[in-house]
């Protein structure tokens, strides 16, 4: 897969909105220097704190398949914990053994204090030996099961993985029950002796003890916390130092390993607050897409200028024209493109619903969580987007995760571009009645 160097951040196309009519031309406002402030004083807060684990009651919680994408016949799984985390409704079910199936019911209701669940990018992390490890869990099919793999991340070199647990078939639908390995067990992290959230897939031994090799550590030795600022889900440490503390930590990660956007390689940062432009939000969105295993085929140039202000020589140009005319985007009124203009928030998720849409094939998209009610999004031209996309995988969620404002017509920033195009691409098939997306 191609890692795409992103000049500022997320490509950004938001701009790029279903139609013309939907994209104003306004440019996006930066953010409040008292927020940012805020912050940076959270973060500060985060640095004291010490990463560890605590037992939990292994009945409480089910490990399952969860189907992504499907192209071309090709099912891709990622991996879902569910907690039961009271009785006043059931989470899920099991049915039948040699496949045990899982029922989420979870996505029935809204959920919050009665179950907890983790998927990929922002639920769990693979723990040996006392420490956090560079270690992904990955689902692969083999000879009719379905192997629940950690995969070493990028940076770990020729490290090989190794096989955590494994379901007894693969069923209908798709989810089914992973059983864990001898040896392992699920533990909740803590962030100075109290539980935080993310859930770790852990093994008293050490990575070398388990394989024989050598393994690096997540940097902090699990010293420093990688919270997000709303005291949510925890987030792994990030490869770049400065995103290390950075609410999208884990995604940024995710984005990176997945190759459609990269740091920078003259001073290895990856500026997560960098605003974002239209050009560079396509970029995003076509090579999240191509990672994605779909039929997406850029060339490495154009003969003609996609727009009277894009020319054909121009870095973006073949993957402005591609987007153009898988209508990913659209220009505005005047025929121009801008692809320098900063894109807002509400912006990149009119972009995110068409790279969506793209995905599954069609303008209908399946919500498979409660949508988010905002404070700010009621009279904006992209609340009907913003309502969908909290609702398809989380996609659309508050500024920073927290608080209850969107803040549409705010500068989007290469962090959240990162994370709504993991979301995107690990996005659940609901099983839910559809809903359209328009």
């Amino acid at each position: 897969m191609k890692s795409l160097r992103l000049t500022i951040a997320a490509l950004a196309t938001a701009a790029i909105a279903a139609t013309a009519s939907q994209v104003p031309a306004a440019i996006a406002q930066s953010e409040s220097s008292t927020a940012a402030k805020a912050t940076q004083s959270l973060i500060a807060q985060n640095k004291q704190n010490v990463i560890g684990a605590q037992e939990v009651d292994q009945s409480r919680f089910i490990l399952s398949t969860n189907p992504t994408s499907n192209f071309g016949g090709n099912q891709r799984y990622g991996l879902m914990i569910i907690e039961q985390k009271s009785d006043e409704r059931l989470c899920y079910e099991t049915e039948g053994s040699s496949p045990t199936r899982v029922i989420p019911l979870l996505s029935t209701f809204d959920f919050s204090g009665i179950c907890g669940r983790g998927t990929d990018t922002n639920g769990y992390a693979v723990r040996a030996g006392g420490e956090q490890v560079r270690y992904n869990p990955v689902l692969r099919e083999e000879n009719g099961v379905l192997v629940l793999y950690a995969e070493p991340s990028a940076f770990l070199g020729d490290a090989e993985p190794f096989i955590i647990g494994q379901t007894d078939g693969i069923a209908a639908g798709g989810y089914t029950q992973i059983f864990l390995k001898p040896g392992w067990r699920l533990t909740q992290r803590t962030v100075d002796d109290a539980p935080r959230g993310a859930i770790y897939l852990t093994n008293d031994l050490t990575v070398a003890q388990i394989t024989g090799q050598e393994v690096v550590v997540e940097p902090g030795g699990g010293d420093e916390s990688g919270d997000p600022i709303d005291g949510g889900t925890p987030t792994a440490p990030a490869s770049f130092p400065d995103a290390q503390n950075d609410t999208y930590a884990n995604e940024i990660n995710r984005a990176v390993q997945l190759g459609f956007i990269s740091g920078f390689a003259e001073d290895n940062t990856f500026r997560p607050r960098a605003t974002l432009t239209r050009e560079q939000l396509v970029s995003i969105a076509v090579e999240g897409l191509k990672v994605d295993g779909l039929n997406v085929s850029v060339p490495d140039s154009v003969s003609a200028n996609p727009y009277p202000d894009v020319p054909a020589s121009r870095w973006s140009a073949a993957k402005i024209k591609f987007a153009q005319n898988a209508r990913l985007i659209s220009g505005y009124p005047d025929g121009t493109f801008k692809p320098t203009q900063p894109v807002t928030r509400a912006e990149l998720i009119a972009v995110m619903s068409k790279a969506a849409q793209y995905k599954q094939g069609g303008p209908t998209l399946t919500p498979n969580q409660t949508a988010r009610t905002f404070s700010d999004t009621a009279d904006h031209w992209s609340a009907g987007l913003v309502t969908a996309l909290s609702g398809y995988c989380g996609i659309a969620t508050p500024l920073n995760e927290t608080g209850s404002s969107f803040y549409p017509d705010q500068s989007a920033l290469r962090n959240y571009a990162a994370a709504a195009m993991v979301r995107l691409l690990d996005c659940t098939q609901a099983e839910t009645p559809s809903a359209d997306v328009q």
